[in-house]
């Protein structure tokens, strides 16, 4: 988990200006430090230098825009964070073992490589299942308290346990539980991961580690099944059904999922998993 609220103002900063130019000293003076000291903690608590951070989120949120933007030309992508096309190619492959062209046609069958149940099929819904499922609306801001941690989603059920029961003190008959979700694990190896586990309170609430999730116009779709059914739907929003839409994601603003139903004993869940869509510039 990470501790420290400057990193995790940090990394909110970094993720929003993740398509502009981002220097060590415009983070490190947002977050009131001095470079050195800035680069320590960041690295402590992250397991990972700044600008290799940058460097890994940018790739990656590229990986997963040629995924879904799958018309929109590579060069445009990459230029989006910042690479010329010989540079662009040049890091991917560093960095996937394959170049853009070979990732993006080979996205779908990837997706479907479930990162925490390797020996089960995974099959995604046709878009009118999904689309049955999917209610697109505008949602409130919650302000929530938070906890950040990388990493896999396998000890979710005792953090969770934890944090409820450290954060009792805060419910009310209001209470709502998230998750905000930042990487596609298809895209991203599972150990860098980043995910908030939340609960809904008060503006007004005394806690340092508090922030709100902007809501806005989401594609939400009604999750009833077993947990590990949640990263195939995923898959199914993202390769089937945002395609065939006037959809796309809004990269400004985080998914999250909104708990309704959790069965610890049979793993079974009623969630809202809720996607940031703004209409397709024509």
């Amino acid at each position: 988990m990470i501790t420290s609220q400057a990193v995790n103002e940090a990394i909110d900063y970094i993720l929003y200006h993740i398509d502009e130019d981002i220097s060590l000293e415009k983070v490190a003076n947002y977050c009131h430090f001095s470079k050195y000291y800035f680069c320590r903690l960041f690295k402590e608590q992250t397991g990972e230098g700044v600008y290799e951070f940058i460097k890994r989120v940018r790739l990656e949120q590229s990986a997963f825009r040629l995924k879904v933007e799958r018309e929109r030309p590579i060069t445009e992508i990459s230029a989006d964070y910042g690479y010329s096309s010989s540079n662009y190619s040049s890091a991917f492959k560093t960095h996937y073992h394959m170049t853009p062209i070979s990732f993006r046609s080979k996205s779908y069958h990837q997706s479907m490589e479930h990162p925490f149940f390797h020996h089960e099929n995974w099959d995604v819904e046709n878009f009118e299942e999904c689309n049955r499922k999917i209610t697109v609306k505008n949602i409130p801001d919650y302000h929530v308290i938070y906890e950040r941690r990388f990493g896999n989603y396998e000890g979710l059920c005792r953090e969770w346990n934890l944090f409820i029961k450290k954060y009792e003190k805060y419910f009310t008959d209001k209470t709502k539980f998230l998750e905000r979700t930042y990487d596609d694990p298809a895209v991203t190896e599972v150990e860098n991961c980043l995910y908030d586990i939340c609960m809904s309170v008060e503006p007004d609430c005394p806690l340092e580690n508090t922030i709100t999730i902007q809501g806005g116009k989401c594609a939400i779709y009604h999750f009833k099944s077993h947990a590990k059914y949640i990263y195939a739907a995923y898959q199914t929003i993202f390769l089937i059904w945002l395609p065939k839409t006037r959809f796309e994601i809004d990269a400004r603003r985080s998914l999250f999922d909104i708990y309704h139903t959790v069965d610890y004993k049979t793993k079974y869940m009623e969630l809202d998993i809720c996607v940031p869509i703004k209409d397709v510039a024509i």
